[in-house]
């Protein structure tokens, strides 16, 4: 069976700057994994490399079996950003958002057809923000804007979908209920890779989870990679407790 997300012997530099060192891991379609490691540890590298905007110095990454660059551009894969890479403050409404999930639809014009209104009024209630849809970005609550970036990647028709720190400013609640909708779009078929420093969270969320410090130095089932002896490896002894006390 051919992974969703392919990554073999993948290195990248910045400069002189070593990002990732030989990492190689796969993740299969449906699945839900969590990618975690501190900062530096080259999570956004990977990242950037699975959706094809970074070239590795070595190794190969395939999505969906294609070239990363070319699954993007065709829409297989959505992302959804760190919150202190948006600007919240920019003048468009939650829908407008939602919307350029659809350009890759509607060709060099951008003209929205009823087809791009209906996926855009799909997302929305499956994010459950029909009601917030006129609503200017930058009101909504953290959870509700991590949800606006999922809609976009729904209305987009993406398989693959990244998310960088999406628990990041959350509250419980918010945190639930984007747990929930990622299990629900993972049992669609579609095939998650989240990047969080919520320890707490993985469980709940994840079928598996990556331990990165440039390279993978760990690849399984969220329980056993969150083991003290294995977290230490990444983040040495200060969260072998996991916030537990």
């Amino acid at each position: 069976m051919t992974a969703a997300i392919s990554v073999h012997d993948v290195t990248v530099h910045y400069g002189e700057v070593l990002a990732l060192d030989h990492a190689s891991l796969d993740i299969q379609t449906g699945r839900v994994c969590g990618l975690i490691g501190m900062n530096g540890s080259g999570k956004s590298t990977l990242f950037k490399t699975i959706m094809g905007l970074l070239r590795p110095d070595s190794g190969t990454v395939r999505v969906e079996g294609e070239n990363p660059a070319k699954a993007r551009k065709s829409g297989v894969v959505g992302y959804v950003p760190q919150s202190e890479d948006v600007d919240w403050a920019f003048p468009v409404t939650v829908r407008d958002v939602v919307m350029t999930g659809r350009y890759g639809h509607m060709g060099f014009t951008r003209h929205a057809k009823k087809a791009d209104h209906d996926a855009v009024d799909h997302a929305l209630e499956r994010v459950e923000l029909t009601e917030y849809a006129n609503r200017q970005i930058g009101q909504l609550s953290g959870g509700q804007k991590k949800r606006a970036f999922v809609a976009r990647g729904i209305a987009q028709g993406a398989t693959i979908l990244l998310l960088d720190e999406p628990f990041a400013g959350v509250d419980k609640r918010s945190e639930a209920t984007i747990t929930r909708l990622l299990r629900e779009l993972a049992g669609d078929g579609a095939t998650i890779l989240v990047s969080t420093h919520d320890l707490h969270a993985l469980p709940d969320l994840a079928d598996e989870a990556v331990l990165l410090m440039r390279r993978v130095l760990m690849h399984g089932d969220p329980d056993l990679v969150l083991q003290p002896d294995n977290l230490a490896l990444a983040f040495g002894l200060d969260v072998m407790n996991r916030g537990d006390n």
